[in-house]
């Protein structure tokens, strides 16, 4: 039980930040990518603040013998660089840039347009978020039947 209210802590302390930073609104991250355009550079403060927050996580983290709600840390396994990390990354890359959304600031958007419908460039949010999970389903099947 311990580990689920860890887990909404920081899923609500994320989606938090993410609304407050502006990162659910695709015309905001969209003019953040527009760098030969009308670039904003304003998101690039977020993530400069993110950096330091980050680091301290980190550097807390090995200061631990284990997590807070685990018995050991879990490193990933894969350590390579292969070509389904580099099509998944290009694919996130080109599908962030096309809308605007990526699934974190999608998540946020989606509670936002669910507590306000008014929400104003949000509204592609539901819309992003079931082609997201039909994505995921697809890729979830083309595995299985590649790793048979």
């Amino acid at each position: 039980m311990r580990r689920l209210i860890l887990a909404l802590t920081a899923g609500l302390v994320f989606g938090f930040g993410l609304t407050v930073s502006s990162m659910i609104s695709p015309a905001k991250v969209l003019a953040f990518l527009d760098v030969a355009g009308g670039w904003d550079p304003s998101l690039a403060l977020v993530m400069a603040a993110a950096v330091p927050v980050a680091w301290a996580g980190f550097f807390l983290g090995r200061c631990r013998s284990a997590p807070l709600a685990a018995p050991a840390f879990q490193p990933p396994a894969a350590r390579a660089i292969d070509r389904r990390l580099v099509v998944g990354a290009a694919l996130f890359g080109v599908g962030w840039g096309l809308v605007g959304y990526c699934p974190g600031p999608a998540l946020a958007a989606l509670g936002v347009t669910v507590a306000d419908p008014r929400g104003t460039d949000l509204a592609g949010a539901p819309l992003f978020v079931l082609a997201m999970l039909a994505g995921m389903a697809i890729v979830a099947v083309i595995d299985r039947r590649i790793h048979k």
